[in-house]
């Protein structure tokens, strides 16, 4: 089953999010409409963009580059996508 890794930003508050699922389109939803209860992403208002995704063969495979995009290298990568 082929899975993201993914990373949103809200320009709002200038933060950053990455995380792994099954359906972009979806979790992307799911962030935008506050569905995730006192998560990272609900706690602050204003629109999740889609600033960069990667294919993953498998789960395991999505949670090890989660965590390497979490690192701090990794958020140098990824904040190059940040529009503006």
């Amino acid at each position: 089953m082929e899975y993201f890794v993914y990373a949103i930003y809200n320009q709002v508050h200038n933060k950053i999010y990455i995380g792994q699922t099954k359906n972009l389109q979806e979790r992307l939803d799911l962030h935008n409409k506050k569905i995730f209860n006192n998560s990272y992403t609900s706690r602050y208002n204003g629109q999740w963009v889609l600033i960069y995704f990667e294919k993953a063969e498998n789960r395991k495979s999505a949670l090890i580059r989660e965590k390497q995009l979490k690192s701090y290298q990794g958020r140098l990568f990824i904040k190059k996508f940040i529009p503006g």
